[in-house]
């Protein structure tokens, strides 16, 4: 049976596709961009920011299924430019205590509305 994973603490999605959906106890999060869910717009700043508020998102999104990062077993990162990647990796590592989830990180041509970092993730209960 697949559950759909849905909060108004992260930004709704922009198409024909679930914030989250969980099957046999594994939860896929679709990629999170820099949305400020209370605004609808996308948060001001850089790399740093924007990756700040890619993993509130994905807190948000994960609290509603029950799970923290902790729970997160693979993530994969698309940014707009690999030079952004050690400043994106700075706040990264903060969102994980202990061992860190497996993890893919490419760059891409571009990313909606423009932002530098989306980030989908793979969680487990």
């Amino acid at each position: 049976m697949i559950k759909v994973i849905f909060t108004e603490k992260a930004p709704a999605a922009i198409g024909p596709y679930s914030q989250a959906v969980e099957v046999n106890g594994m939860v896929f999060l679709s990629g999170q961009i820099p949305v400020n869910p209370a605004t609808g717009e996308v948060v001001e700043g850089g790399i740093t920011e924007q990756t700040t508020q890619v993993f509130e998102n994905i807190k948000n999104v994960l609290a509603e299924a029950g799970l923290t990062t902790a729970n997160v077993v693979k993530t994969t990162v698309f940014l707009a430019d690999m030079a952004l990647f050690g400043e994106m990796n700075a706040v990264y590592a903060k969102y994980f205590e202990g061992d860190y989830p497996a993890r893919s990180a490419v760059a891409v041509k571009a990313l909606p509305k423009g932002v530098l970092v989306e980030i989908e993730s793979i969680a487990v209960r």
